[in-house]
């Protein structure tokens, strides 16, 4: 089954975007919770028509991506690592771990807001030390940055 996606889905898509869901992911989820729409021939030109006017926009979001992860690999040069303050135990094991949500107030307190649902770590962060995370800014602009968690 094939729909066109109305929102940015973790895993699946990005908003306006033509996938292929099973049929019953589609049906009993997607189209009734509003993320997505079928994908017969008059909401394909519809979408068609839509990316096209919007495509000029598209750009300068794109655009702004590319400067807010130019920005942040700026700060981080000239600022030092970014860092997250965590509990930890003698052997360095962190109470708990460091979560998407910790990272994006380190980013605010920079002057950066990303959203937490944008931002993954490349592995657990469980221990003490150093890091990395990715930030989705935008479908074609993806950001690795750096940081360490110290002890509070």
């Amino acid at each position: 089954m094939e729909v066109i996606l109305k929102e940015d889905i973790a895993g699946l898509g990005y908003k306006n975007d033509l996938v292929k869901v099973k049929p019953g992911y589609g049906r009993n989820y997607l189209i009734p919770q509003g993320f997505a729409l079928i994908a017969n021939e008059s909401n394909k030109k519809v979408l068609t028509e839509n990316v096209r006017q919007a495509s000029h926009k598209a750009e300068k979001v794109k655009k702004d991506a590319e400067n807010a992860a130019e920005a942040i690999a700026n700060a981080v040069a000239t600022n030092g690592p970014l860092e997250i303050l965590a509990k930890a135990g003698e052997s360095g094991k962190i109470f708990g771990s460091v979560t998407t949500l910790q990272m994006s107030e380190v980013l605010k307190t920079r002057g950066f807001n990303v959203d937490r649902k944008k931002i993954s770590f490349l592995s657990d962060v469980k221990m003490l030390g150093d890091y990395e995370a990715l930030l989705d800014l935008h479908k074609e602009v993806k950001y690795k940055v750096g940081f360490k968690v110290i002890a509070a």
